[in-house]
């Protein structure tokens, strides 16, 4: 009954939109994200909205940021000097999920490919599980080519998932075995720690049931988005507008007084071929027909001055601690500053239903808040951890750190806006007209506007895809390892590139957006993971 009655509140909640980001409490008593200070010097850019733009993507986290630096690296390729890419974004930039997240890039692997096997079959799953894993080279081999490795603080670490309950770790131990047997490479890195040496080698509560090890990577990704945006407006000087602060409050289709699509923001409107929705947990505001198939979930973070007996080797490492079967909280250590650890708790872990469709995130999650900030020593133990740590000196007004920060354990907790796909799937690709709700422009084959990439002289138009729009989102609290590839995909899609681009041989086409995997996708898998049924 109690499940009835959670899965009829997830409904109801979902019928709504999930609206505009909000703006920040004028009172100053918004959640900040730890990453998001000192802010960027970009944080605020507003470029002029041009009255065209070839192609308008909504969204200026790490997802739109992939789609808009490969078509304006395309584009130059091909020769199409002219090419206008436009960013919307509703607040500063990199202010939504990315610049809120945990920093993780750690792909669920052996928990998933035993239900990816069965559910797609061996070829899907085994690309499923080798598009997450391309995550941890492609962000390194993209800030090496930014100029940002150090900066956003890219590193290899040790990914450790700690275990409480035997039962649980049982089952886990069982799922790496078929995931060792069938994908031997993939599974080379993996190990199994047993409770003793387990609590020994990884300085863990005595309580620790077992420990499953394997290689991930951890970034800071508000430095990582916001440097790549900084260098495309140095690079593409004539060629991208970023306007912050500039909501998109509609789109309209093509009418009897235009052939383009309208996209009306708070400072005025433009026209495009292509629109291209990098939104994520908000995406349902302007596509309607996606309520209730890609679902806002609040989600919360924490950054945590370490205790002053925890290991240095805690760097070198990133966390996943399940305390049960219902969910896992998530930690990193920052290499530099104060050391923050910045943990953050699954949607998995909330109370009730209340997180879900929840869009504000100028609060947290009270009970979240309070269990965040007094578990560590519990994961640790209390030896492991020793005494609190004091401030460090003018740390608090440090370039890495911003201003006034907490001076306790926690200096900070902020929420964040998740989008989870009720398939467990992202989303990517073109946009049926049924499930954007909006009819596709014609091919104006007249336009100089709209000469494509590929085209072999001035007066030879050759297009890329046909205009429409297009979607990268739901990636289901695993952005990190799921958003970049997946706005990389996209905008060769849009280029009309998916032959050069060989998408064939790394994206997997269960990510694809039809109408079909759209009819079919149910509320019923959201609400069964919820509930951890």
């Amino acid at each position: 009954m109690e499940t009835l009655r959670g899965y009829q509140v997830l409904k109801d909640s979902l019928q709504r939109s999930p609206g505009l980001p909000v703006v920040d409490d004028p009172t100053g008593t918004t959640s900040r994200s730890f990453w998001m200070y000192p802010p960027s010097p970009i944080a605020k850019h507003c470029s002029e909205i041009p009255d065209y733009a070839d192609f308008v993507i909504i969204g200026s986290g790490i997802t739109g940021t992939s789609v808009a630096r490969r078509l304006l690296q395309g584009c130059r390729a091909a020769g199409w000097d002219s090419v206008r890419v436009l960013m919307l974004e509703a607040r500063d930039a990199c202010s939504g999920a990315t610049g809120r997240n945990g920093g993780h890039i750690s792909p669920p692997l052996y928990h998933d490919w035993a239900a990816l096997q069965k559910q797609y079959g061996d070829v899907t799953a085994q690309k499923l599980i080798k598009f997450r894993l391309a995550h941890l080279q492609e962000l390194q081999k993209v800030a090496e080519e930014e100029g940002i490795l150090d900066k956003s603080q890219w590193r290899a670490v040790d990914l450790v998932d700690v275990y409480y309950d035997k039962r649980f770790f049982d089952k886990a131990k069982e799922k790496l075995s078929k995931y060792q047997r069938d994908l031997p490479f993939e599974a080379s890195h993996h190990r199994v720690y047993e409770a003793a040496e387990a609590i020994e080698t990884f300085h863990l509560a005595d309580d620790v049931a077992g420990c499953i090890a394997g290689g991930a990577g951890a970034i800071h990704p508000y430095k990582f988005v916001t440097g790549i945006l900084s260098n495309l407006l140095r690079r593409y000087p004539d060629n991208f507008f970023l306007c912050t602060n500039t909501p998109c409050v509609s789109i309209s289709g093509p009418s009897s007084s235009t052939s383009y699509y309208t996209v009306t923001t708070t400072k005025g409107k433009t026209h495009t071929l292509h629109v291209i929705h990098a939104t994520n947990g908000w995406c349902a505001h302007l596509l309607e027909p996606m309520r209730a198939k890609i679902v806002p979930i609040r989600g919360n973070m924490s950054a945590q001055r370490p205790g002053q007996s925890l290991p240095p080797t805690t760097i070198s490492h990133a966390y996943v601690f399940y305390p049960s079967s219902g969910g896992f909280d998530y930690l990193t250590q920052l290499p530099n500053g104060e050391r923050e650890l910045m943990l953050g708790a699954t949607f998995a872990q909330s109370t009730g239903y209340g997180e879900v469709g929840n869009t504000d995130d100028r609060v947290y999650n009270k009970s979240i808040a309070a269990r965040l900030g007094g578990v560590l020593p519990r994961y640790f133990g209390e030896k492991n951890w020793g005494a609190e740590a004091q401030p460090a000196d003018n740390h608090d007004d440090d370039e890495d750190s911003g201003t006034g920060w907490d001076q306790g354990r926690t200096k900070a907790i902020w929420s964040g806006i998740l989008g989870i796909s009720v398939d467990l799937m992202p989303w990517v690709g073109r946009l049926p007209t049924t499930v954007s709700g909006r009819p596709e422009p014609p091919v104006l084959p007249s336009s100089p506007r709209v000469l494509g990439v590929g085209a072999k002289r001035e007066d030879e138009v050759s297009f890329g895809a046909t205009p429409g729009e297009w979607i990268a989102a739901g990636y289901t609290g695993e952005g990190m390892v799921h958003a970049w590839l997946s706005g990389k995909a996209l905008a060769g899609m849009v280029l009309g590139t998916e032959k050069e681009d060989k998408l064939v041989e790394w994206f997997p086409e269960a990510l694809r957006v039809t109408h079909t995997r759209w009819r079919k996708a149910k509320l019923e898998a959201l609400a069964a993971s919820i509930s951890g049924e």
